[in-house]
């Protein structure tokens, strides 16, 4: 969707303040009873249809699958759809529910307990509020997020809320070791040592992001992410059940259409970012994609943990693989640090499309 603009005599920057000033988020104003949702959340209809029911879906692989044949199926995903799901991945289910269930019970919790956590302030590596762009979005998104920041460094575990800490941190010990062997299997898919992303530091700048969307009065009015790529390299994320996510994909008669990524039990969903087409030099795509609100009843609760180089000095530069340029395939985009990488990240809404872009040559 669209974001809309403000209408009519609507403050939006006093009701932005005012929002973020009550320190509940999005589930403070459904604590509060409301009957339909405020202006500042309201976005335009998106034109781009789904995809036709059946017709395509996103790609689930095995990782039990021989080495071989895993790796085949990782690289051709990843190239053309940006995303897929893994099953037998080694992470308990037990844990999967567990761990969403966490943070769920967190942000459930009165209102009174939650919001001592709220700050836009990610020092000290926590941080709950909702929407990272609030004041630079045109309209909100209908959720609200804890923030970690859990490499290169964790933060104090006392800054994390008590009622999920000790899931927070072993969800991080368990999704560090699929996202290390999924970009082991990413290096061996580019033809590449199986290494090589490992000693970029790729695995080892992490954050992991909760993200809780409660129950809407209006929930085809709203959104919950916005259409927009990842910045990082990797992103492994686990959904519950209700199901939102949406994938931009063109389909083999050339019309793009959004496709769902059903949730399938215990699966995760991985997807490639800017930074890793970058790396890759355009085979493997970081596609758009979005949430969308599904329920007037019922909450929906996503774990993203995104991955990123932790060495980010100002001779620390990151570009195209060299092992991928040749007189035949000249490298589409620049060198640059982390730093102005991010930088121009942070510069721009969340829907803005014009990361990669502004670092090609």
């Amino acid at each position: 969707m669209a974001t809309a603009a403000s209408d009519g005599g609507f403050d939006r920057a006093a009701a932005v303040k005012q929002f973020d000033e009550s320190r509940t988020g999005v589930k403070g104003l459904v604590d509060a009873g409301i009957n339909e949702i405020p202006p500042m959340f309201r976005h335009n209809p998106d034109p781009l249809p789904p995809a036709p029911t059946g017709s395509v879906s996103v790609p689930t692989i095995d990782l039990s699958l021989p080495r071989g044949v895993v790796v085949d199926l990782i690289r051709a995903a990843s190239h053309e759809w940006g995303f897929f799901q893994v099953i037998n991945h080694g992470i308990p289910v037990s844990v999967i529910d567990g761990t969403l269930s966490a943070i769920r019970s967190f942000n459930e919790l009165p209102p009174s307990d939650r919001s001592p956590y709220y700050s836009r302030s990610f020092t000290g590596g926590v941080s709950y509020s909702s929407n990272v762009d609030l004041y630079r979005s045109s309209a909100a998104s209908w959720r609200d997020t804890i923030q970690v920041m859990m490499g290169p460094a964790r933060p104090d575990p006392e800054r994390i809320p008590p009622v999920c800490r000790q899931e927070i941190l072993s969800w991080d010990e368990n999704v560090s070791q699929v996202g290390r062997s999924l970009l082991e299997l990413m290096s061996e898919g580019l033809g590449v040592d199986p290494h090589l992303l490992k000693e970029l530091t790729v695995g080892d700048g992490k954050v992991m992001v909760c993200h809780y969307y409660p129950p809407c009065p209006e929930p085809e009015a709203t959104m919950g992410v916005v259409t927009h790529t990842d910045p990082g390299a990797l992103t492994v994320l686990v959904q519950d059940d209700t199901g939102g996510l949406q994938v931009k994909h063109v389909g083999e008669n050339g019309n793009c259409y959004w496709v769902d990524v059903e949730p399938v039990p215990g699966a995760l969903v991985i997807n490639v970012g800017d930074l890793l087409q970058i790396i890759s030099n355009d085979e493997y795509k970081s596609v758009e994609h979005r949430a969308l609100v599904r329920s007037r009843d019922k909450s929906r609760v996503s774990i993203a943990v995104f991955f990123n180089p932790a060495k980010r000095g100002d001779t620390d530069f990151y570009g195209p693989l060299p092992q991928l340029i040749s007189d035949g395939k000249p490298a589409h985009y620049r060198n640059f640090t982390m730093s102005e990488f991010m930088g121009t990240f942070f510069s721009k809404q969340l829907s803005s499309k014009a990361l990669v872009d502004h670092f090609k040559l």
